[in-house]
């Protein structure tokens, strides 16, 4: 076996293997002298038919197999005889055609092109410093949540007879929706409780509702939106025939220990001190999520290193997909976002490079401190992700147990977060705090309305 390399670049290598027609031959009879005695064919005795005659007959069929050995064997040899570290498995590519090789005419040959990963030298977490946005839990912030709870558990008293439905008031009915006369499916109920206002169904539903009574049948016409999840009613005119049951105005909305005990709470006082540790939780997270910006932008501003392209195009070809599904989906195009598909592309492949770089920093710091997923965490995560799925959570884990690219995929976020944690131990964090508008946007617009007001 010859092994030429032909290529040599900072990340890419490219290899040109040749098997000499006798090498494979000898491989060929070496296969078939072991299983010579384990042969019955007629006219021989058991083992004794020649291995000049088993080459004619296993021959063609066997010779396959050893090619396909020796091009596994010239891949991994090209890889370890030059200390070489793959991106990706390496990529193979025959020369020229492979019957006559097979029939033990010529000799196989073919490219080997390996992908390496970049060498780059991790900056110490302990040197980077980042801001961690932080807030505090009002007790305005509390009253409105307990206020919102005390919305949503309100409760409503009939009407009395002959008086029409108000905004607010909650309207129990029958209704059959129907477009050019048919009905549709799924456009049927009975006994539907709606609150007027709410937003609860197709916009100008609700609208026409009020001034009903209680015992009226009213004709509701109103349009699907364009957008609607459902395709074939996107778009259409539709008339539902309602029959109004029942019109209920909401009671006095009264913040007390009754209001606790309607939600399993011995008293109000214990109701707002689980809102306020649930407050400063939701707070907590989103505390978290802009630290994890701010390192993972620390870290690719501290490093600058060449990246495996067909790593970056891989990346960069999933991101695209999910952008064009999503423009598809609303009817889109890159125009309508204000830039050409050239620069959207652009854009797209700069946050494909800089996931890619993150991703290997993040595996290198990981690596170099003993960082791992325990089968526990990965168990956890699997059963969470089969509650997502009721009724089907055997299957899940099934689907799990099965499929170690599934596993993969849960592991690595798993495996991220603690890496992310490990930095915010050793990096220089100062905190800032800022209202809780700020704090609960999106890392991008935090940052974007913090340096609009003059911050960093």
């Amino acid at each position: 076996m010859q092994i030429t390399e032909t290529v040599s670049e900072e990340l890419r290598r490219e290899y040109k293997v040749v098997v000499g027609a006798k090498d494979l031959d000898e491989r060929l009879t070496g296969r078939l002298t072991e299983m010579q005695p384990r042969v019955h064919l007629k006219g021989f005795r058991p083992g004794k038919a020649p291995v000049s005659f088993l080459k004619k007959t296993y021959g063609k069929s066997m010779m396959g197999e050893i090619v396909e050995a020796a091009v596994n064997e010239g891949s991994q040899k090209a890889v370890a005889d030059n200390s070489l570290k793959p991106a990706f498995p390496p990529r193979v590519e025959p020369v020229g055609d492979l019957q006559p090789v097979v029939e033990g005419k010529a000799d196989l040959e073919f490219t080997v092109k390996v992908d390496l990963m970049p060498d780059f030298e991790l900056a110490d977490p302990a040197k980077l410093k980042v801001e961690k946005l932080v807030g505090e839990v009002a007790d305005a912030d509390v009253d409105e949540s307990v206020k919102n709870l005390a919305e949503q558990t309100r409760t409503y008293s009939p009407r009395a007879e002959g008086e029409a439905a108000e905004k607010g008031d909650q309207v129990v009915m029958d209704f059959v929706g129907s477009i050019d006369g048919e009905e549709f499916e799924g456009g049927k109920a009975e006994g539907f409780n709606l609150t007027l206002g709410s937003g609860q169904l197709i916009p100008g539903f609700e609208d026409q509702l009020i001034g009903a009574k209680a015992g009226d049948a009213r004709e509701v016409k109103v349009t699907f939106p364009e957008e609607y999840g459902a395709e074939k009613l996107a778009g259409k005119d539709a008339v539902f025939a309602v029959t109004v049951k029942e019109v209920k105005k909401p009671d006095e909305m009264v913040i007390d220990d009754e209001l606790a005990k309607r939600v399993g709470l011995d008293s109000l006082a214990t109701l707002k001190e689980r809102v306020r540790e649930q407050l400063k939780n939701d707070y907590n997270r989103a505390s978290r999520l802009h630290l994890k910006r701010r390192i993972l932008d620390a870290l690719d501003e501290a490093h600058t290193f060449p990246l495996p392209p067909t790593m970056v195009e891989g990346e960069f070809d999933s991101i695209w997909r999910q952008v064009e599904e999503e423009l598809k989906r609303e009817g889109k195009s890159a125009e309508d976002e204000g830039k050409s598909e050239e620069d959207l592309k652009k854009e797209y492949h700069d946050i494909a490079e800089r996931r890619v770089r993150l991703g290997l920093v993040l595996a290198r710091l990981g690596e170099q401190n003993g960082i791992q997923i325990t089968q526990d965490e990965l168990n956890r995560a699997i059963a969470a992700r089969a509650r997502q799925f009721p009724g089907q959570e055997q299957q899940v884990f099934e689907f799990y147990a099965k499929n170690p690219q599934a596993q993969a995929e849960i592991r690595a976020p798993i495996f991220e977060e603690k890496v992310v944690d490990f930095i915010a131990e050793l990096a220089e964090v100062s905190e800032r705090e800022v209202p809780r508008d700020i704090l609960f946007l999106d890392p991008d617009e935090a940052a974007e309305k913090l340096k609009a007001e003059g911050g960093n």
